[in-house]
């Protein structure tokens, strides 16, 4: 389908810019860390040297950069030095050692995972949303990827706060097994071909059975009953958009295999109909609007998987509340939600801070 969402702006050409870049790929043998490497060539990012790294156990292991293959090198005893950004999704635990590691030997981490997020130092950056916060950079040299569930959101939200300041939210998700890791995806395939043909299931990395079911749970139960996966959504959304904003959240993971979808109501500070809201997700950056009100006239998991836009349908009045609408929200979450962020930062981050 590959739709452009505006081009989705900031896609790097050869002979735009000088090139000399060093990129590292940490935990480039994951779901996210392969997403990385192929947007990486699909953008053509100006990078003369890309190197994979993983754990010890996957060192000389082969992935795909275009129509280069690259082996894993020892994340463990990698020297970043000369290195001048690192994408890394290798799990929180591993990025806490190793991206303060990176950022000591000079190299601006953009990282994936929840252990940076919510310290107050380290930006948490969606493009389109808060680009100006990639400044806050030198702080620590390190730069924070939201959750994938957050990101589509707050691309969503950002032309409609604009357009009538947002007093609430309140989201459902609908969050593909990807997002649970190849461990998540494996376990959904398993699963369906075992009821097929009527073997027992036993769950393994979710609470109970993924295939033809939902879960409301991701991550573990806080002290309030939320999930942490919900509480992500409410505090992220609060750093990279607006504190004053009301969020509450109800997080499920469903069997789907890539793309997350949300049902998203907003409440407005002023009346804002539809015709208003519609054109401007249409004009918002990295935004597709898809919305003709007939049968198969949205958008679905499936359709964007692949793809780079947040995708918006069922732009509807809602009448319970003053000043409020709902729509329908998805996107690719190892693209979007992942991968193609932390590129974006990085294409930013080249263009107006690191400029060689």
């Amino acid at each position: 389908m590959r739709r452009s969402a505006r081009d989705c702006r900031g896609s790097w050409r050869h002979g735009e810019e000088n090139m000399g870049y060093k990129v590292a790929v940490i935990g480039a043998t994951g779901n996210v860390g392969r997403a990385m490497l192929q947007i990486l060539v699909d953008r053509k990012f100006p990078a003369d040297e890309v190197v994979a790294l993983a754990s010890e156990r996957s060192v000389g292991r082969e992935v795909s950069y275009g129509d280069k293959v690259l082996k894993c090198k020892d994340l463990a005893t990698f020297d970043f030095k000369g290195c001048d950004i690192a994408l890394s999704s290798p799990g929180a635990k591993v990025s806490a050692i190793h991206s303060p590691r990176a950022a000591a030997a000079g190299c601006v981490v953009i990282d994936n995972t929840s252990h940076f997020r919510m310290e107050p130092d380290v930006p948490l950056v969606v493009p389109e949303v808060n680009p100006d916060a990639i400044a806050q950079y030198k702080k620590r040299g390190i730069i924070a990827n939201p959750n994938c569930s957050t990101i589509q959101m707050v691309v969503a939200l950002k032309p409609l706060h604009k357009l009538g300041k947002i007093k609430r939210v309140v989201v459902s998700t609908y969050q593909s097994v990807s997002g649970a890791g190849k461990e998540g995806m494996d376990e959904l395939y398993d699963q369906t071909k075992g009821i097929l043909v009527h073997d027992a299931i036993k769950p393994q990395k979710f609470a109970k059975q993924i295939a033809f079911n939902l879960i409301p749970q991701i991550d573990v139960f806080m002290e309030d009953g939320s999930t942490k996966e919900e509480w992500k959504m409410v505090v992220e959304t609060h750093k990279i958009l607006d504190p004053d904003i009301a969020v509450n959240a109800t997080c499920v993971r469903v069997p789907v295999f890539v793309s997350h979808s949300e049902s998203i109501n907003v409440e407005f500070e002023r009346p804002v109909s539809v015709a208003e809201a519609t054109e401007a997700l249409r004009e918002a950056e990295g935004v597709v609007v898809m919305d003709t009100r007939e049968p198969g006239g949205y958008i679905t998991p499936l359709d964007t998987t692949g793809e780079d836009p947040v995708y918006i349908s069922r732009i509807r009045k809602d009448p319970t509340v003053k000043n409020g609408l709902s729509f329908w929200c998805v996107a690719d979450n190892l693209r979007k939600g992942a991968a193609l962020n932390a590129v974006q930062i990085a294409e930013v981050l080249i263009r107006d801070y690191l400029k060689k």
